[in-house]
């Protein structure tokens, strides 16, 4: 079984487990419509986001393929919770992960959401030892497509009307980078 210590930390930010008291964080951006257009849920109510605060409390650790790392982002300053990330095991024999995240968007544009991807990548090819990590994007999503180029990850392969999401066929794009790309890639300082 794979825990990390937390709060996985970056300059700027703590990586760690959601709590009761990010609710009211959560919330700020769970309920707005341009946030979860992307994403596989709705808008949420406040009982609602709740519920994914219990449901996150048994996603902390990775034992076997299926499993989630689904962890908060708060800025390191003031504590508050600005965002989430993911890590998904999708595959035990071909050593592979995705990574996934959403962030309040009045702190899109500074650089947090790249800042923690790499420290979850981190995880994924330096403590887990993955081989590849992928991540998916609807096509609309370009401000997501341009921060997974950033994170070094190339694009191979882009699906058209592959698969009903929230009532319409969607456009998906896959995003991933393997280990030794990973490794070999230059600081990002």
């Amino acid at each position: 079984m794979y825990c990390p210590s937390f709060p996985l930390e970056t300059a700027r930010l703590l990586i760690r487990p959601v709590a009761d008291a990010d609710l009211d964080d959560l919330c700020a951006y769970h309920r707005l419509p341009e946030v979860v257009a992307y994403l596989p849920w709705t808008v949420q109510t406040r009982e609602e986001t709740r519920e994914v605060i219990e449901k996150r409390k048994t996603t902390v650790y990775l034992d076997k393929e299926g499993d989630a790392l689904a962890l908060g982002v708060a800025l390191k300053e003031t504590g508050r919770l600005i965002g989430e990330m993911f890590l998904f095991w999708r595959s035990e024999p071909n050593q592979q992960g995705e990574l996934g995240f959403v962030f309040h968007p009045d702190f899109h544009g500074r650089g947090y959401a790249r800042e923690a991807a790499e420290r979850m990548l981190a995880v994924g090819f330096e403590d887990l030892r993955w081989h590849r990590i992928f991540a998916l994007c609807d096509t609309r999503n370009t401000a997501s497509a341009r921060l997974l180029e950033r994170l070094g990850m190339r694009q191979e392969a882009h699906f058209k009307g592959s698969k009903l999401f929230k009532g319409e066929w969607n456009e998906e794009l896959i995003y991933a980078v393997r280990r030794d790309e990973w490794l070999a890639r230059p600081s990002s300082g």
